[in-house]
């Protein structure tokens, strides 16, 4: 794959350093120059220390990936809302794993998306998931289709410029619910178990704000936002405040025929393309299950 720039500065500059600014690491530049790939300047293959001056074509080749040969091939066909040579955007479906584990090897939406990479005969086959979701969570998920827009993602991630929306339904205590509220509490492990999470001023900060959409007395639909990306944030926050997720039984939500697993949804991301700087925007219907349930809310 190949990714061209023209230095526009006046003054001169060391290639590695510009290479650094156009989010290029060191493991990268590793990888070009041993498995590959190449660099050059105005056509000519250079090395990183060739100083550039104004109007440069910089030019870089990236080898392929090739396949993780462990990830196993699930033919299950797969959402797709949004791809190009860079990105893969998927709606995932409810009780479906995010990447395999070491008992469940197969049937997650890594596999699923490998196979179809597969069907594809794509040259780069390496999984990159950018943003997981939780088995029994239903919605938007990013995978990166090679290893630098992967790196450039995760920029954004850290930096939270990545906005993540959901929907939940919730029980419980849903009378005290606010019309618009942030839960500033802190996560950690809960050592009793080998899944849970818990509030605990040891853990790490979590901020997750929501709005109310609409409730009766036994149940409410929440619009939230994440603003920190703990494991089980939503889940944890929101029994915490006495408002489990209906389904979610870990936390104390209702069980029954109607909904057997957390009424959660991905339903909304927004970033900026890696590549393109492109501002991207993806929304999601809540899946039937849900819609049914959000229904009965009058």
């Amino acid at each position: 794959m190949q990714f061209q720039y023209i230095y526009e500065k006046t003054a001169g500059q060391q290639l590695k350093y510009f290479l650094k600014e156009q989010g290029i690491s060191k493991g990268l530049l590793a990888k070009i120059k041993f498995q590959g790939g190449q660099i050059a300047v105005n056509g000519r293959i250079e090395n990183v220390l060739y100083q550039l001056k104004a109007q440069d074509v910089v030019q870089i080749t990236i080898p392929d990936e090739g396949e993780h040969e462990t990830v196993l091939l699930d033919e299950t066909p797969i959402d797709i809302v949004y791809e190009d040579a860079h990105l893969l955007v998927v709606n995932k479906p409810a009780n479906v794993a995010s990447i395999p584990a070491q008992y469940h090897p197969n049937g997650t939406m890594a596999n699923r998306v490998k196979a179809y990479y597969k069907r594809q005969n794509y040259a780069n086959q390496v999984i990159h998931v950018v943003t997981r979701l939780d088995r029994d969570t239903s919605g938007l998920m990013v995978f990166a289709k090679h290893g630098f827009a992967h790196a450039k993602l995760d920029v954004q991630l850290r930096n939270k410029q990545f906005v993540k929306r959901y929907q939940a339904l919730v029980t419980g205590e849903i009378a005290q619910l606010q019309n618009h509220a942030l839960i500033d509490l802190p996560i950690a492990r809960d050592y009793d178990s080998l899944l849970k999470r818990k509030i605990d001023d040891s853990g790490k900060q979590a901020k997750t704000e929501y709005w109310l959409e609409k409730q009766n007395q036994e149940l409410a639909l929440v619009d939230i936002q994440l603003h920190t990306g703990r494991t089980h944030q939503i889940r944890v926050h929101f029994a915490a405040i006495g408002c489990p997720l209906r389904g979610d039984e870990l936390y104390g939500g209702l069980v029954d025929e109607t909904m057997n697993r957390q009424a959660l949804h991905c339903y909304e991301l927004q970033f900026t393309h890696p590549f393109t700087q492109e501002a991207l925007h993806f929304t999601q219907a809540l899946p039937q299950d849900m819609a049914d349930l959000a229904q009965t809310i009058k």
